[in-house]
């Protein structure tokens, strides 16, 4: 633990940032992972976890946050200067992170910078989890069969996982893994590879992610692979204009997350995410969760913006474009109380 604010968000949380090693190197990466519990909350309080874009000190103006360090994609609305935090990067990011909203209804936040596990661009595994591993292999290179960055970040959120886990103030039975585009793909993955998450939310999360590759449409494999091909194996680059002959598609990676309840979001602006192909998807992965006793979406008709659906499978079409609001956060606490309720889950098997 490297420091402790008792009154953060105008004395709504209690606010720690923790350095979580992994290797006895101490060049080895590391996540800093910044959290919020919630004052008001005596029992062990329900987190939301995710990555975050633009490094802890995006969540707040608080000057006191330390400015991450590491390599950030170009943001200049955002203060990113020759790929860098600066001041100006404080609180850039408050309207994606409310977290007033999220400690007022009981729950703690979890979050860490993407770019401690790797950086987002096409040599950023040499720099990062990827790189340190292969190196300590004696290799220079990444196999055509080996994770990607998504696969890295996700391996990340489940290391904060296990921290939350060794930590008396909230209820790590009770985490909901979330993420919004790059990390919407990476929490399903996290998700779907690790069982002691009790909830998965996918916000806007196109190709590898939630939509169906098979449409062919939005962000196909052919576009995901031209600008960011290091985010997958590069076996995937087989399938570049042969969706159909994809051995799966992603209904089944959402299915893999049965019977845990899942919610999936889309954007009526956000045509490269293809929301319909988001919501096929989750009405997809239905058959599974009835296999388990559960209904899924419990629709087929793609609904109507701004009007939530679903039943252990939750999906939402908001007005707007290609972002994470108010409004989704609003959906997912509810989505959250509805499945967390007062009882907490085994690892896995969240409460019906």
């Amino acid at each position: 633990m490297t420091s402790t604010r008792v009154d953060a968000v105008d004395g709504l949380a209690t606010r720690t940032l923790v350095t979580l090693r992994f290797f006895d190197d101490p060049a080895a990466p590391r996540i800093h992972l910044l959290l919020y519990v919630p004052n008001a909350v005596a029992q062990p309080a329900p987190v939301f976890l995710g990555l975050n874009y633009l490094g802890n000190a995006s969540l707040e103006s608080d000057p006191t946050l330390p400015l991450t360090d590491r390599w950030i994609r170009p943001a200049p609305e955002a203060g990113i200067v020759s790929n860098r935090a600066t001041e100006a990067t404080r609180g850039s990011h408050v309207s994606r992170w409310p977290l007033a909203m999220a400690l007022r209804r009981g729950y703690a936040v979890a979050t860490f910078f993407y770019g401690d596990i790797e950086e987002d661009h096409f040599d950023g595994w040499k720099n990062g989890l990827r790189g340190y591993l292969i190196r300590r292999d004696g290799r220079t290179g990444v196999k055509p069969d080996e994770w990607g960055a998504l696969g890295a970040w996700g391996w990340g959120l489940s290391r904060a996982l296990d921290y939350l886990e060794t930590n008396p103030k909230v209820d790590a039975r009770r985490v909901a893994v979330m993420g919004h585009s790059r990390h919407g793909k990476a929490a399903l993955w996290a998700g779907a590879q690790d069982e002691r998450f009790a909830l998965v939310i996918s916000n806007n999360s196109g190709e590898g992610g939630a939509s169906l590759a098979r449409r062919d449409f939005g962000e196909t494999i052919a576009y995901s692979i031209e600008h960011a091909a290091f985010r997958y194996c590069e076996n995937f680059r087989r399938f570049i204009g042969r969706a159909a002959e994809l051995p799966f598609d992603q209904h089944l990676l959402m299915a893999l997350i049965a019977p845990r309840p899942l919610y999936v979001a889309s954007a009526t602006l956000d045509d490269l995410s293809d929301p319909r192909g988001e919501f096929l998807s989750a009405v997809h992965a239905a058959p599974v969760y009835r296999l388990f006793g559960y209904e899924g979406l419990g629709i087929t008709e793609y609904p109507a913006p701004d009007h939530p659906v679903g039943r252990r499978i939750g999906y939402h079409l908001r007005t707007g474009q290609h972002d994470t609001t108010s409004y989704d956060w609003q959906q997912y606490l509810a989505f959250a109380d509805r499945h967390f309720k007062t009882t907490a889950a085994r690892p896995g098997v969240p409460p019906r």
